[in-house]
């Protein structure tokens, strides 16, 4: 299978054509390129696909430059695509929450995560829960 053009979020311009074009945006963490490209070009299909590595870029500026995108770009569509178990890979999640949180026109964002060679849609309540550990402790009965 080829692979789709690999472009990274940090990198790509904030109101570029094709993305103000498609208004549809996909943020990928890097390593589904590799394990699962398969899975990565069915979710590419109409929208802007962008890389990120939370062990490579940091939370903070990868959050600004999400909340310069939807600041310039009426979003229809923010999608977040990663593997599940990753401790930075769910970082991304939470950071899609929290731009969606503090920019008004950012549209409520989809998460999936890829387990067992699957795309998983999580709904957004998991994502805000994963926050708070003593919750997840709770509800796990050992708290």
């Amino acid at each position: 299978m080829g692979y789709l053009e690999y472009r990274r979020l940090q990198t790509y311009n904030s109101a570029g054509r094709e993305l103000r074009l498609r208004r549809k945006l996909l943020i990928y963490g890097t390593c589904v390129r590799d394990e699962y490209p398969r899975i990565l070009s069915d979710f590419s299909k109409g929208r802007v696909a962008l890389a990120v590595c939370l062990e490579e870029e940091h939370f903070n500026m990868v959050g600004l430059k999400l909340a310069s995108i939807v600041a310039r770009v009426p979003l229809e569509e923010l999608v977040i695509l990663t593997v599940d178990g990753s401790p930075h890979c769910v970082q991304l999640h939470h950071l899609a929450e929290e731009v969606h949180k503090v920019a008004k026109n950012c549209p409520e964002p989809q998460h999936f995560v890829i387990e067992g060679g699957e795309a998983v849609k999580v709904d957004r309540k998991a994502v805000k829960l994963a926050r708070y550990l003593s919750k997840v402790s709770k509800i796990l009965g050992s708290a």
